[in-house]
């Protein structure tokens, strides 16, 4: 971010009355805010909260209440970065701690809005301490089952960003926005040299995975309207009917030829033709998507691997597609995965980023989920990294759909010393999905026909997905 951004940003940055009008339906914010405690600052500090308060216009760098996002319910957070830079001293951690815990009673879900310079340096101590307690709240809030979704406005940095500024179920920011652990003021005063450029930006973080989009204010309704439409509002009966027809068994080569043909639908196809309302979330690795969306008008959380991508299933992908898991159990939303994967990477910074263990990670954690599960085997579902996706309640395959150790390939490479073997090991190792039903591994085939397009494949896999989601 330039200089001259950052300072086009802060002449334009809004007040936190501007924030709350953005997001909450007009006339419906209703304060929860309390005059602060002042008994025992001293005179000059009581001097600056008074001057902060007339340059402000708020009492506090703090505020909160409840109010209606497109007539939901929900409760807000919103920083006033006019108050001493957004600064949060032991009054303005009262207020966020007592909102979460008000929301976490009512069953709200909270809506947070950052902008700060972090913790308040005139009370030192006692006032950074106050992360733990916002961020048991806030803990203590998630684990009810309440959405928690964050804004960063320019600048969040420090103790806002390290605590309740990155706690959210999703967390985007806004474009050009400041957003990091340590100020570059302060890091080049204590280093004498500038922090690298372009590192604390909101697009930088997105890129990186550290955050889920760059959204500007005036499009944060839209996003929030999507996000709580799937965590908040009921499922929606199903409209589609599911595919009848005989299942034909397909040969185990002619099934790993047919999922790899480029016309084959893939995550992207489904996303686009099978699910609405859908929420993307960022990865690291385009490898594995993870979106809030709706299949069929049921809610979820989608987890999925998409072979279009240009790297190959990674680490990064696999602690992806975990955070989706763990996203899923926290929201009490079902969770489906799409199993489409040529083979998890094979290098030396996959070796050394862990894939094995992240391969065992995602396995335990999906096979301990208390939330119903469905997994679709999709098209290719080659070694471990498809297994990762597998172990659910239910799992459905598409009909040309595959599961095998390693590609045929490779299973020819390591027993015959070639390829050449390739098409007899497909079909002698039963990896069609045909054979996996007969196994026990996958508990319901899709039939795929003839003149099937991504479109009416995808949706007869989704409804598929609904009828075990219901």
């Amino acid at each position: 971010m330039s200089t001259k951004a950052s300072q086009d940003g802060a002449a334009r940055r809004p007040s936190a009355r501007e924030s709350i009008e953005v997001v909450l339906d007009p006339g419906s914010f209703e304060s929860w805010d309390e005059p602060a405690d002042l008994t025992g600052h001293s005179q000059a500090y009581l001097d600056q909260l008074a001057k902060a308060a007339e340059r402000s216009g708020a009492d506090e760098s703090v505020l909160t209440g409840r109010g209606l996002m497109r007539g939901r319910p929900v409760a807000v957070l919103v920083s006033e970065f006019a108050f001493l830079a957004g600064s949060i001293g032991r009054a303005a951690a009262d207020r966020i701690t007592s909102a979460v815990r008000r929301a976490t009673a009512e069953g709200l879900p909270v809506l947070a809005s950052t902008a700060s310079g972090g913790t308040r340096m005139q009370e030192g101590a006692p006032a950074f301490f106050e992360m733990v307690r916002i961020s048991r709240a806030l803990m203590e809030h998630k684990a009810a089952g309440l959405p928690y979704l964050v804004h960063l406005r320019h600048p969040t940095t420090g103790g806002v960003f390290a605590s309740w500024g990155s706690l959210g179920h999703v967390t985007v920011a806004e474009p050009g926005a400041l957003v990091g652990f340590l100020g570059p003021k302060v890091f080049q005063a204590l280093y004498d040299e500038p922090f690298p450029p372009d590192v604390q930006t909101a697009e930088n973080l997105a890129a990186h995975g550290v955050i889920d989009g760059v959204v500007a204010s005036v499009d944060l309704p839209v996003l929030l309207d999507r996000a709580l439409g799937v965590l908040v509002d009921p499922p929606a009966p199903p409209s589609l009917e599911r595919r009848a027809g005989e299942v034909v068994h397909a040969d185990g080569w002619e099934a790993v030829t047919w999922t790899r043909r480029d016309d084959r639908a893939g995550a992207r196809e489904f996303l686009r033709h099978a699910c609405t309302g859908t929420v993307r979330l960022t990865s690291a690795d385009a490898s594995a998507l993870v979106a809030l969306t709706r299949v069929d008008g049921r809610p979820c959380v989608l987890v999925a691997q998409d072979r279009a991508s240009e790297h190959p299933l990674g680490p990064a992908a696999l602690r992806t597609a975990r955070r989706g898991m763990r996203l899923a159990e926290d929201l009490g939303l079902p969770l489906v995965t799409l199993i489409d994967t040529a083979g998890a990477e094979l290098s030396r910074t996959a070796e050394e980023g862990g894939l094995a263990g992240e391969i065992a990670q995602c396995i335990a954690t999906m096979s301990t989920l208390t939330v119903p599960t469905v997994s679709v085997l999709l098209g290719q579902g080659t070694g471990g990294g498809a297994l990762a996706l597998l172990p659910a309640t239910t799992v459905v395959a598409a009909g040309h759909a595959w599961l095998a150790p390693l590609p045929p390939e490779g299973a020819s490479a390591i027993m015959y010393g070639d390829t050449a073997h390739a098409p007899a090991l497909a079909t002698a190792q039963r990896i069609a999905a045909t054979d996996l039903r007969d196994a026990g591994i996958v508990h319901h085939v899709v039939p795929e026909f003839a003149d099937d397009t991504p479109e009416s494949l995808t949706t007869a896999l989704a409804a598929e997905i609904a009828y075990h989601l219901s």
